[in-house]
């Protein structure tokens, strides 16, 4: 049997109506995901009443250039308070629990990994997993979210962190905004307004 030769350009419309839903519809969604943005402050107090950050490793590396007293190697576990706006009286809403360590021989930049463990408000019960370099003498930072539990299994972004303010010569303040991507399949929970919101 004879294939007619206007077979090919009749077909070709048909795979291509078939490869634009493919790309535009559910699956292709899911695939996307879905953007979640998360707002608040981390209070990391090294010492005194409240300490949250506390040297474990003290660097066996030469002492540092651009932090007196501090050595390569340094590293602080920490069990941070994370709160909805700057102050440290202001409603608590996670933690953020882990390890940063004085990871350059020249510059002031620390190596973070820790975990945001979500205690309030829409993502309660959840995680988001952090790592990356904190260099402490730049205005914003970027970190990478490289994973998660709960509403933010298999979640990735990132988050921009900044110093917001000191309130003693031990507590830092720092904002952190996060982006994390989850399968768009996830469940999605309604944000609540002053902890969490959902970009579409």
């Amino acid at each position: 049997m004879a294939v007619s030769p206007l077979m090919p350009r009749v077909l070709f419309p048909v795979f291509l109506a078939v490869a634009l839903a493919m790309a535009t519809g559910p699956a292709a969604a899911a695939a996307r995901g879905r953007l979640i943005h998360l707002h608040f402050f981390m209070h990391d107090i090294t010492g005194g009443p409240g300490q949250t950050a506390v040297q474990v490793v003290k660097g066996p590396g030469p002492a540092h250039p651009a932090m007196p007293g501090s050595h390569f190697g340094d590293t602080t576990v920490i069990d941070d308070a994370l709160t909805e706006g700057a102050g440290a009286s202001s409603r608590l809403v996670g933690r953020a629990q882990g390890t940063y360590m004085l990871a350059s021989l020249s510059e002031p930049a620390l190596a973070v990994s820790m975990t945001v463990a979500l205690t309030a408000g829409a993502y309660n019960g959840s995680t988001i997993a952090v790592a990356g370099r904190d260099d402490v003498s730049a205005s914003v930072r970027e970190l990478a979210v490289v994973g998660g539990t709960g509403a933010f299994r298999r979640a990735t972004g990132h988050v921009l962190w900044r110093t917001a303010r000191m309130e003693s010569r031990d507590h830092m303040v720092l904002e952190l905004d996060v982006y994390a991507t989850v399968p768009g399949a996830s469940p999605a929970p309604p944000p609540r307004a002053g902890v969490a919101r959902q970009l579409a």
